[in-house]
């Protein structure tokens, strides 16, 4: 029984990777296309020409004002998330619900009315182009954010925090060296959901930067909006992939290295804690 078991959970895996890459084969191979005739299966003539037009002088720029759009709103919406989700889960704040339903209202309203209502509060606080496209994105990544780290709390056992304040760690040393070693790699899931928010982001950047702010979705826009641009359009789009596959990668890693730890550490009896690099640091 549990071999068969192991055998569909491959099987299972090798159709769950087909499925999700079997729509990028299309785009591989338009963008290694120099020369591909409507009439050839395959392209005539291969090269590098249309991922290097990517870095050109306009592409290069947009590609780094992504990045720095992602990290932006990923930085301010990931620890803003864990706040308001620690107060959520620990009951810390009156009518919960009408706090979780204001939270969330970004995610159930349609997402250009909720741009052009904000767009005329950053206008009339003259709110510089970057720092108003990411905070109205950060609004949008924060019930992301919050949901995410709320299902983090509903595990997290408040226990260790007091068992390490009786054996004398201080509140930073709770924070930094309980609190969050056990909530890393919900963070880690939180802070990929919130830069997803800001690199793949359109209607926000495109209204409030007046066109004048120009990231990677916009030209991957611009560029499908004419004919004949297939090749640097699957360029442009397997360039948007590379740091968001790299970071689900990178997550998953760090995932699988803590997650049995912090189960090891959980199973330990209580008095264990106190041979702890927590207590020895702070007692």
């Amino acid at each position: 029984m549990t071999r068969t078991r192991r055998v569909l959970g491959v099987v299972l895996m090798i159709v769950l990777v087909a499925w999700f890459l079997t729509p990028l084969l299309p785009l591989g191979l338009w963008a290694g296309a120099e020369t591909w005739s409507g009439t050839s299966p395959l392209p005539q003539r291969w090269g590098t020409g249309n991922i290097a037009s990517v870095f050109a002088p306009g592409g290069g720029a947009a590609v780094l004002r992504s990045l720095a759009l992602g990290t932006a709103v990923a930085a301010l919406a990931t620890p803003a998330g864990a706040v308001v989700a620690r107060v959520l889960a620990l009951r810390q704040v009156r009518r919960p619900r009408l706090v979780e339903g204001l939270l969330f209202a970004p995610v159930a309203l349609p997402v250009f009315a909720v741009v052009m209502g904000l767009n005329v509060v950053v206008l009339r606080l003259h709110v510089p182009g970057f720092l108003g496209i990411a905070l109205v994105l950060v609004v949008a990544a924060l019930p992301y954010t919050t949901f995410l780290m709320r299902a983090a709390y509903a595990s997290y056992d408040v226990a260790f925090e007091e068992e390490a304040r009786t054996l004398g760690a201080s509140s930073g040393a709770v924070r930094w060296r309980v609190r969050l070693p056990l909530l890393l790699p919900a963070l880690a899931g939180a802070a990929f959901l919130a830069f997803l928010v800001g690199w793949s982001d359109y209607i926000v950047t495109l209204l409030l930067g007046g066109g004048r702010y120009v990231t990677l979705p916009i030209l991957v826009a611009s560029a499908a909006s004419g004919t004949g641009n297939e090749p640097t359009v699957a360029a442009l789009s397997l360039v948007a992939l590379a740091p968001p596959a790299l970071m689900l990668v990178t997550a998953g890693l760090l995932r699988r290295r803590l997650i049995p730890r912090r189960s090891r550490s959980a199973r330990r009896p209580g008095p264990a804690l106190s041979s702890s690099p927590v207590v020895e640091g702070t007692a």
